[in-house]
């Protein structure tokens, strides 16, 4: 299944900026969710629409951004 769009519980996750971030404010921030599942964002807009992904699916995400699985052709 896919990741898809929602917008942030209101109740506001605590978010985390990646350690790959730099200075040129190209950054992506995570939060992790009680249930497991986490949350993407990009850190310049803070308020748009995130990113979901459900328990174990980012660290898949993850792994096929590492290896160039997203590349583009």
């Amino acid at each position: 299944m896919k990741p898809h769009l929602e917008a942030a519980p209101a109740a506001g996750p605590e978010w985390v900026r990646s350690s790959y971030s730099g200075a040129n404010g190209n950054c992506v921030e995570v939060a992790s969710l009680p249930d497991g599942s986490r949350l993407l964002r990009d850190s310049k807009r803070p308020h748009s629409p995130v990113i979901a992904f459900r328990a174990g699916l980012f660290d898949t995400f993850v792994r096929s951004v590492t290896t160039g699985g997203f590349a583009a052709r």
